[in-house]
């Protein structure tokens, strides 16, 4: 029963983060500064407490609540070294799963 309660804390933990990833990728692609930050401070925060990635939460806060951008493209390089670091974390995610199916076979 516990196996089967990880993997599906697991498999949400994932699923929400492709939505996240999802979203900051559609709002950097359309420059949409405001949903960045927003995602950034509130889903991508959220997302990473309830995943126990102390270090991401902060990150993410600090990005919209320590720093004056001096230009739109500092804020934009900024999120776009957030998404690379949520993507690095998705793969790894990713990983765990296939290995645990490869070890559940």
């Amino acid at each position: 029963m516990l196996h089967c309660n990880m993997n599906t804390s697991l498999v949400s933990l994932r699923n929400g983060l492709e939505d996240i990833l999802g979203d900051l990728r559609f709002a950097r692609r359309s420059g949409d500064l405001g949903r960045l930050a927003l995602l950034a401070y509130c889903e991508v925060r959220r997302w990473a407490r309830e995943a126990d990635v102390q270090v991401l939460a902060r990150h993410s806060s600090a990005l919209v609540n320590n720093f004056p951008y001096a230009s739109r493209d500092e804020f934009l390089e900024a999120m776009d070294e957030l998404v690379s670091e949520l993507e690095q974390i998705h793969s790894s995610l990713v990983s765990s799963r296939d290995a645990n199916t490869i070890n559940d076979k």
